[in-house]
């Protein structure tokens, strides 16, 4: 299928995720122009995009004839249905993480877009946010020698149980679900396919029916690597710790675009992505204190390299490999949980391949 110019995008969900999100990515990078919406709600998508299409019916946009690409950003059981269906019409396909509920639908779904030639990729925006890159860039240099702890936290205080389908049992809910897919994505891309997964998992607001907390350790031989995330976390808790033979890096507060984004500001405002919290690299040997440039945010960064992959000029930022391989660590966990034990993930040859020039 031959693409618009600009790009035609159909978004399925006008929720918290679309409207923080993807909406003003979209419309903050160049090739794109929102089309049709899916909601219940077309006042609220009128308001934002008022030359948008509202359909109430996702499957009706997942088959829309006047459109080049379908961003998925509904509840997460409905991922896989909606973007076999909508790869069947012929569309290229941006899921939210997580990618699916379940390795075996990721799979099948990446087995879909190569039967049908269409592009299919998972919404890893954190790979754009300004904590990471600063990270990553320190490893990359070499600053740190060779790597021996990993920690890497997303910690919230939010006390108060909600009623939406995150907290409520069932397909796909939890904190795992939620936060697990940034902290695995990018902690893969540093270090690729760890050798085993053993995690905690727990309940730990009053009233809370689904795990609000969460601590995975990935092996990587000797190294290893803590990810986590909890609910009542007031304070302290860095984003980052990095240790290696030399150094130390640490970087303590998060990536500022969610906050700006639910501010209102739009990306490419004039401190859209800036980052005032510098890291600070710890040198073994000296005993000196470094403080280390933050790198500068920019989430638009995943959909321009769409972009270019859509038009055949680059690769597609995030594999659907990659996004099963991520949900392969995320069944080990809860196998991990339930056993209480490590637990070495089932990868395929082509989902370890996708990793193989990242780490």
């Amino acid at each position: 299928m031959a693409l618009s110019s600009p790009i035609r995008v159909g978004v399925i969900g006008f929720g918290f995720v679309s409207k923080t999100f993807h909406v003003p990515l979209l419309k903050g990078t160049h090739g794109y122009k929102i089309a049709v919406v899916s909601s219940s709600h077309p006042t609220d998508v009128l308001a934002v995009i008022p030359d948008a299409d509202v359909v109430s019916d996702p499957k009706a946009l997942a088959t829309h004839p006047d459109i080049d690409l379908v961003v998925i950003a509904s509840p997460n059981e409905t991922h896989a249905p909606l973007a076999e269906l909508a790869m069947r019409a012929g569309h290229n396909i941006v899921v939210d993480k997580p990618f699916t509920i379940t390795v075996e639908e990721a799979r099948h779904l990446a087995s879909v877009a190569a039967e049908k030639g269409v592009l299919l990729s998972v919404f890893q925006n954190r790979r754009w946010d300004s904590d990471f890159l600063t990270v990553q860039d320190a490893i990359r240099q070499d600053l740190l020698g060779r790597i021996v702890l990993f920690e890497s936290r997303i910690d919230r205080y939010r006390p108060e149980v909600r009623d939406r389908w995150r907290e409520v049992p069932g397909p796909g809910a939890g904190l795992l679900y939620d936060l697990g897919p940034h902290l695995i994505d990018q902690t893969m891309l540093l270090f690729g396919i760890p050798d085993s997964v053993q995690a905690t998992l727990a309940k730990q607001r009053r009233g809370a029916r689904t795990d609000d907390f969460f601590h995975l350790v990935l092996r990587y031989g000797e190294m290893v690597a803590t990810l986590g995330a909890g609910s009542l976390v007031s304070g302290g808790s860095a984003r980052f710790a990095v240790h290696g033979e030399r150094a130390s890096v640490v970087k303590q507060k998060p990536d500022v675009q969610e906050d700006q984004l639910r501010a209102g500001m739009l990306p490419g405002a004039p401190d859209w992505g800036l980052d005032p919290d510098a890291a600070l690299l710890y040198v073994g040997a000296t005993d000196d204190t470094r403080v280390l440039e933050t790198a500068r945010g920019d989430q638009r960064g995943y959909y321009v390299a769409l972009r270019e992959a859509l038009l055949g000029r680059a690769p597609n930022p995030v594999l659907p490999e990659q996004g099963s391989s991520v949900m392969a660590i995320i069944e080990a966990a809860f196998r991990s949980e339930k056993d209480g034990r490590r637990v070495v993930p089932e990868l395929t040859a082509k989902e370890r391949a996708a990793w193989s020039t990242t780490s």
